[in-house]
């Protein structure tokens, strides 16, 4: 007879679903033989905790558009692995999340440790779980785990995409499936049928003539860009108008940040152009973009201004349209099918020298073609040396994920990212220790791919045990480590005051080589782009240490200047 564990298995094979990133405990742990069975329709991989498992979850269902799984032990998946899971919920990833209540075949009640039942004596997976997905179910027989899981699936691909999460009762994972279930179970594909939604047309028509009656029109490219990967059509019907395009963090290089209309991220992390662009506009179009207080410098009144500027919101999901500022008008749809019904219309090109001048001049006047070079210490370099390394070693075929701190705001701030689509950044929470997970699953994920991870020496060392499963995996990732032996962020804003902020130096070279892997190191500027050639020649997982001033600070990447 076909146990539980068979069945979930099954299911998710016929979903489309393939890949699972796991470190197995209990009833996870008697899931495996139904996997191990199916391992010529879907890949298991092993991860040194749930962390990095969570993580690399979430970044195969952001490149893919397709979930993969996050199993574990249920204490540990709503603990150690809720990294990936909140940043999947925030970032709009779809992700499915299996795990179990931990009970001992049904002492769960009795206060047994670890367990999960939400009884007396013990914790709450479900309420756990509940306010960081989309969809959270309990099954607590054979046909609600099958059932559960197709749920999860569904939930997980529909707009808005995002985590979902089967917790099953232990004891049913490896019991059989009864020969009539009840209630029935059906095939799978039946509950996924929709057909999406597609953009009002005169209300498209509309935004196209006011776009083509702006001076000044200004597109701020969010998420729903990045995710619905329309980045290039954008960027090719914004050329055509001479319409400019601002970016989100989430949405960092979802165009190429070396095109005329481009004058890159907005916000306090982002380029100074991008904010006096936004602030100069007299149309802004908000674009995929929920205009989170993060990134309009905590909403800041001179740069949107309601009433004096007019503005014009797309969304998939029309709760988040006029959710942050009012709008005049607002169009509830994907930003790929609004691009598009744009295109086929036609946008006025009346106006483009116009218009592309006027974005040229203030990107000149506003330093977004500089980079400071800025002094570093004998033997070490600053975070500005890390970007101009970076810059000139990023070609076509490259992805780039991003840690968090101050190497993080320097790269924001800095680089030009010159391909549509190349840039992963952890946009949902911005977390440390994203990084190292993230790239790993994009080489997964992107096997063509050439990926390299920039992180900080605290963030990398979080999720260092990522290094041992991409020597496994046989991953070719390079992890650019920007060492300055401290939280640097923290650090400069603590100014003489610093406590909790200073590591004892950390050899990683040393470090690779221990866990299977390769090492260089850098102490000079000049050695940056030719360490990255190197390392990504090596093979394997590599780390570049590069000795980076403890003094270097992230404040002249900031813009606090008023507008």
């Amino acid at each position: 007879m076909t146990k539980t564990n068979e069945a979930v298995v099954r299911t998710l094979v016929e979903s489309g679903v393939n890949r699972a990133f796991t470190l197995p405990g209990l009833g996870i742990t008697w899931s495996l033989p139904a996997f191990h069975d199916a391992k010529a329709d879907f890949d298991v991989v092993l991860t040194r905790n749930e962390w990095i498992a969570s993580v690399m979850a979430q970044v195969t269902g952001r490149l893919t558009g397709r979930p993969a799984v996050l199993m574990g032990q249920g204490p540990w998946v709503t603990t150690i692995g809720g990294m990936g899971i909140l940043e999947a919920h925030f970032s709009g990833s779809p992700m499915v999340v299996l795990t179990e209540t931990s009970d001992y075949d049904g002492y769960g009640q009795m206060g047994v440790y670890q367990t999960m039942t939400g009884d007396y004596g013990g914790a709450d997976a479900m309420a756990s779980l509940k306010p960081i997905t989309k969809y959270c179910t309990y099954a607590t027989t054979p046909e609600e785990a099958v059932y559960g899981t197709q749920m999860a699936v569904k939930h997980a691909v529909l707009p808005r995409q995002g985590p979902a999460a089967v917790v099953m009762k232990t004891p049913i994972i490896r019991a059989e499936m009864p020969e009539t279930s009840k209630p029935k179970l059906y095939p799978s594909q039946g509950y996924y049928a929709y057909t999406p939604s597609r953009p009002d047309a005169g209300a498209v028509s509309r935004l196209a003539e006011m776009i083509d009656k702006a001076e000044r029109p200004l597109i701020i490219a969010g998420n729903g860009v990045l995710s619905s990967g329309c980045g290039a059509a954008l960027q090719e019907l914004a050329e055509a108008a001479g319409v400019g395009i601002a970016t989100s963090y989430n949405a960092k290089g979802a165009i190429s940040e070396n095109s005329d209309i481009c004058v890159g991220m907005m916000g306090t992390w982002g380029h100074r152009a991008a904010n006096r662009a936004v602030a100069q506009a007299d149309l802004v179009v908000m674009l995929g973009a929920s205009m989170g207080p993060d990134y309009t410098r905590f909403r800041e009144e001179g740069l949107i201004r309601p009433g004096d500027q007019t503005l014009a919101q797309v969304d998939i999901d029309p709760r988040n349209a006029g959710w942050v500022y009012p709008v005049d008008f607002a169009i509830t749809g994907d930003a790929s099918d609004v691009v598009a019904m744009l295109a086929e219309q036609g946008l006025s090109g009346a106006r483009r020298e116009t218009r592309v001048g006027a974005l040229t001049d203030g990107k000149k006047r506003n330093g977004y073609f500089d980079l400071p070079d800025l002094p570093s210490a004998q033997g070490t370099v600053h975070h500005s040396d890390v970007v101009r390394g970076l810059q000139c070693f990023l070609g076509p075929d490259d992805l780039l994920a991003l840690d968090a701190g101050s190497n993080r705001i320097w790269a924001t701030f800095g680089l030009r990212m010159p391909y549509p689509g190349q840039l992963l950044v952890p946009g949902g929470t911005g977390a440390m220790g994203w990084g190292g997970p993230a790239a790993a699953a994009a080489k997964l994920a992107l096997p063509e791919k050439r990926v390299t991870c920039l992180a900080g020496d605290g963030g990398f060392m979080m999720t260092v045990q990522v290094i041992p499963t991409c020597v496994q995996q046989n991953l070719d990732v390079v992890f650019l480590v920007s060492n300055n032996s401290g939280l640097g962020m923290v650090r400069d804003n603590l100014g003489d005051k610093r406590l909790a902020v200073d590591f004892n130096e950390v050899d990683f070279v040393k470090v690779a080589e221990g866990m299977g892997g390769k090492g260089l190191a850098v102490y000079h500027p000049d050695e940056i782009r030719d360490a990255l050639d190197e390392a990504h020649k090596m093979g394997g997982p590599v780390v570049v240490d590069v000795k980076v001033d403890p003094d270097a600070s992230h404040h002249p990447a900031v813009d606090n200047e008023p507008l």
